[in-house]
This record gives C-alpha cells, structure tokens and sequence, in this order.
C-alpha cells in the first residue's frame, strides 16, 4: 500500500502494532501532551486521542524507537522494517537522487478541501491545537509544513517553523534569520513593505513532513524531492486566497499572510534543550484569511524536549533519519570528498559527523568554512570530522576516533569568534545575549567550532598480539558460526590500513 496521506500513515502504523487509540475524551491542556510524553519516555505505541474537543490529535507520530530512532520513519516510505541504519540512510541518498516533479489535481479530488473557512468564518480556535508544556506562552502548531513563495522567481520554500495562535484569526510565527523562509520575509518582503503570502499544512503525508526538515538548497523544490522519496509524484492543489499550491491530502491547511513590519508576542516555549526557552519575544505576525480541512482532521504535533539528548520525538528523530542524506549529497555536489555526513544521534540538532577521504588541515578548514557559511547552521555549534573509514552512524567508532586522533592542544578549532549568528534557543547564552527581537537571531552572534579526530598517519599502529595468534582466534570464532565481516581480527596478508 503506497502511503498517500497521514491517514494512510496511521494505518499503516496501527497495523504494525505502533499505534495506540485513546477514545477516552482528553483535553488539549496539557494532557494530550502530557500522555505522548510518558509514551515518548517508556518507547511505548504512537498515541492517537480520538476525542478532544470533538477532533483528533495525535503525538509525535514520527518519534523512532529509542534504539533505532529512523525505523517509523522508513515505515512512512516504505523502506524495509529490519533495514540497518547503513540500509536506511543509502537508501534515502538513493532516493533524493531521482526526485518526481509533483501534479496538480482539482479541487474536487484534493481531500484538504472537503470543508472550507473563509474570511469571517474563519476561526482558529475551532482547533484543537495543544497547549504542549506548562509556562508556553500559548497554544501551538509545531509539526507542519510551512509554505512561503520567493517573490523573485518561482521557487517555494517548503519549511517548519512552530506558529502560536493568538485568537481566531491571529497567529505568530518563530522566523529566525538565517533560515531560508526567514530569509525571504525579513530581507525580501518586510524590506518592501509587503506582506508574504503562506500556507501552512498540517497533517501532510510522511514524505512531505521529510522534505521540510531536510536541508534542501535555495532554488530547489522540496516537493520533487519527496516525490522522490515517495516513488511517486506528489499531488497539489492550488489554495482558496492565495497562488500557493499545497499537498492535496493534507489534514488542514491554513491559508494567509505574514504581514510586514507587524510583530505579535511568542514564547515562552519548551523547547529541544529541555528548558523553558524564553524570554517572551516579537515574532511575525499571520493573518489567517482561509481553512480547509478534511472530515474528521487528525492534527499531529511534538512534544519538545522529551528525552533531552535522545530522538525521543517526532523532530529529533526526524533529524537523525532525513538531514544526513541531504547534507550528504549537498557536501558532495559542493565537490568536496566527503563519505557521509550524519547527525550525532545523542544530540542530532546541535552536532554533526562528517568522515572523510581527505583529511588535510587546510581542506579541512575549507570543507567547515563552506559549512558554517553556506547553510542555515543557526543550529549546529560544531561538527567532529573522522576518517572515511570511521562509520559516523557509530557513536563508539566516533567515540574511539575522538578519544586517539583529537589532541585538545591542536584538533580543536574555534571558528568565526564572535561573528556567527545563532539560534537563541541554545542553553548557554545569557537572555540579554540572546535578544535582536528584529531578526531573532542572538544579539551577541557567537563563534562555531569543529574538532579533528582524523588520523594524523597514513596507516594504523599496529594491533596489540600477534598475527598469528589472531589468525588462531579468527578461524576459531569463524568456526563457531561468527560473522566473518564482523570480525576485528586480520588475517596473514590483509592490509591493515
């Protein structure tokens, strides 16, 4: 069954034993949220509450397993339940490479317009959108798909960016500066003095929901590439007040503008470090100007900052399964040698891993000047380079490159002092330091820093006893029905490079 829709998603994972209905009615203060995340804790079923408010909610319907955190995540794309990691993310890579223009269906087959709210008729808080942690400042959408046109040409930006409702037509929407989205309305629209014309799709198929967190490049469309993904084309219809087209089988979609030089208030919000991020800033202001929405929608959302650390939510866990691949063949189409690039699974949205071929000091340099310049790295405060034989999907590998290859006194390196502009969600910036309230990006900047763990030789020291004896411990193991290629030991003759 190709997975068209959230719907067929969920389907798709009730049959796999992940899902767990709750019929009992619960209320979206607090207890939606506070139910997904005991589930997020314990690894337990994704809960869909079938009743709150008359609607349907469901909690971090992309969180992983605590052990294989992509494994829901290739459930929604039909790759292989017992894929490895390895399996998983080749796969992506292979996919991201044959994207499939999208197609336009009318609006009579598009389920997203089954029921449709415009001008006064639109209300917000006919949704029920959850109040996700005690002291937010609100109520939010935060696993969605953001839809933004580039005023200069025909590219649309696909993006997620966590939008609080303020009333039945008002909402703001955390755009920092540096990201591709923010970038168009702050240097391009607000600049002119107009309004950026969005749709905000809630409820999106598996492979849409990919797209938005992945690092797709300027001028790319992020709906090819989840056609990719999907194996087949996605279906998009236009919108009822603007000339967006969004994903036909979205759950909902809120249709308007983010107005220019208008700010409402946003935050505090409980976010991905695990604290009460605040202080309470001005972000862009929406203006709603139209809903549609299927029968009976199913409205996702994550709850930020369960398991602080781990991908024990819907987004983390998005980040360890969809950004590598992506990074992976944008660093490659850079021309640079890398083997794969890979978010550190512990913590996927604040470091990377990159192993590759080349390891010289200036390419190295090279190779994170290129990173930390080109791409929205608001997030990421340092990547560790290994060698190309290090498995970056490995946290012991990774670890036993940093501890032997990483000298502190000339492999750590500081770059950018003082001049980077960073997310102010971090934990370590003092508020004062985290304030430019125009762009939301810190007042102070900050430095990166990036660490090599790469050999400094070009061979191994050699392994501790003999060869021989490793020999007689190889064939014994071999003969004991271990897996050969599993094996640390070196036969007589094997390189040991």
């Amino acid at each position: 069954m190709t997975i068209d829709s959230l719907r067929d998603y969920v389907r798709r994972l009730e049959a796999a034993g992940m899902l767990v209905r709750i019929d009992e009615p619960i209320s979206w203060n607090l207890e939606a949220s506070g139910f997904t995340m005991l589930a997020n804790e314990r690894d337990a079923s994704v809960p869909l509450f079938e009743s709150v408010d008359g609607m349907q909610l469901i909690g971090d319907p992309y969180r992983g397993s605590q052990r294989r955190p992509w494994d829901r995540i290739a459930l929604g794309i039909d790759i292989p339940a017992d894929a490895s990691h390895r399996e998983f993310y080749d796969e992506l890579i292979d996919r991201l490479q044959t994207p499939e223009a999208p197609v336009e269906v009318p609006r009579s087959d598009a389920p997203c317009k089954a029921i449709t709210y415009t001008g006064d008729s639109v209300d917000l808080l006919d949704f029920p959108w959850p109040y996700i942690h005690a002291g937010d400042g609100g109520r939010y959408s935060n696993l969605h798909t953001l839809i933004a046109p580039d005023p200069d040409s025909n590219w649309v930006d696909w993006s997620y960016h966590r939008t609080m409702v303020h009333d039945s037509q008002t909402a703001s929407v955390l755009l920092l500066a540096g990201e591709q989205t923010p970038n168009l309305y702050y240097y391009k629209y607000e600049r002119r003095d107009e309004p950026m014309p969005v749709a905000i799709a809630v409820g999106v198929e598996p492979a849409v929901q990919y797209t938005s967190v992945m690092w797709i490049p300027t001028g790319r469309s992020e709906a090819e590439f989840a056609g990719g993904l999907k194996g087949s084309p996605i279906e998009l219809v236009p919108c009822e007040t603007n000339d967006l087209l969004v994903p036909a089988t979205a759950e909902l979609v809120i249709e308007g503008e983010i107005l220019p030089n208008t700010r409402r208030d946003e935050g505090p919000f409980g976010d991905y470090f695990g604290y009460m991020h605040g202080p309470r800033r001005s972000m862009p202001a929406l203006r709603v100007t139209a809903i549609t929405h299927q029968e009976e929608p199913i409205i996702p959302f994550c709850v930020e900052g369960t398991g602080v650390g781990y991908t024990e939510n819907s987004t983390s866990s998005l980040e360890v399964g969809c950004v590598g691949p992506d990074a992976t063949l944008g660093l490659q189409a850079g021309g640079f040698d890398i083997d794969r690039c890979v978010p550190w699974k512990p913590t996927p949205r604040t470091v990377y891993i990159i192993s590759t071929q080349t390891t010289s000091p200036g390419y190295l340099h090279e190779l994170a000047n290129f990173i930390f310049t080109t791409w929205g790295m608001l997030h990421v405060d340092f990547f560790v380079f290994v060698d190309a034989d290090v498995d970056p999907l490995d946290q012991r590998e990774v670890l036993e490159a940093l501890a032997l290859h990483a000298d502190p006194n000339e492999d750590f390196h500081q770059f950018g002092a003082e001049t980077m502009p960073k997310v102010p969600l971090n934990i370590y910036q003092t508020p004062s330091e985290k304030g430019n309230v125009q762009t939301g990006t810190s007042k102070a900047k900050t430095s990166k820093a990036y660490i090599d763990a790469t050999r400094k030789t070009d061979t191994r020291p050699d392994p501790v006893g003999d060869v021989d004896e490793q020999y007689w411990a190889r064939t014994v193991l071999k003969n004991a029905g271990a897996d050969p290629e599993r094996l640390p030991f070196i036969e007589p003759g094997e390189p040991r490079s």
